[in-house]
């Protein structure tokens, strides 16, 4: 009976450690995928940035809980662009060869749906 309550009590630390580790790591929720359009929600966590990465398609993100965002660029320069809540912006697509990490420049997690136009370049 013992073993059986050590046994619960590491299985039950484990998802609970699972679970404060995914509430700190960015994520992507994917939301609808069809032959026009990929909708995904963004959860972007302050110190801990997208891997570098680039958009083939223009894209409009909606901010559901807005903040600073420092774009990267693969070759250096830098520039920060502010999403406040409730509003929507356009993003075009990456130029050609280029790449970029997102940066959470706050001290909140920032949330944005995506809505990347698949047809447009």
């Amino acid at each position: 009976m013992k073993s059986f309550f050590l046994g619960a009590f590491f299985a039950l630390a484990i998802v609970f450690a699972l679970r404060a580790q995914q509430s700190t790591q960015t994520q992507r929720i994917p939301l609808l995928e069809n032959e026009d359009v990929k909708v995904w929600k963004s959860v972007i966590f302050p110190n801990a940035p997208l891997a570098m990465h680039r958009h083939e398609h223009p894209r409009v993100i909606v901010a559901l809980s807005g903040g600073t965002m420092k774009i990267v660029e693969q070759d250096g320069p830098a520039v920060s662009q502010l999403w406040e809540t409730g509003k929507a912006y356009w993003l075009p697509a990456n130029p050609p060869n280029s790449m970029h990490a997102d940066v959470n420049a706050g001290d909140k997690p920032i949330e944005v749906v995506v809505v990347e136009l698949k047809k447009e370049k």
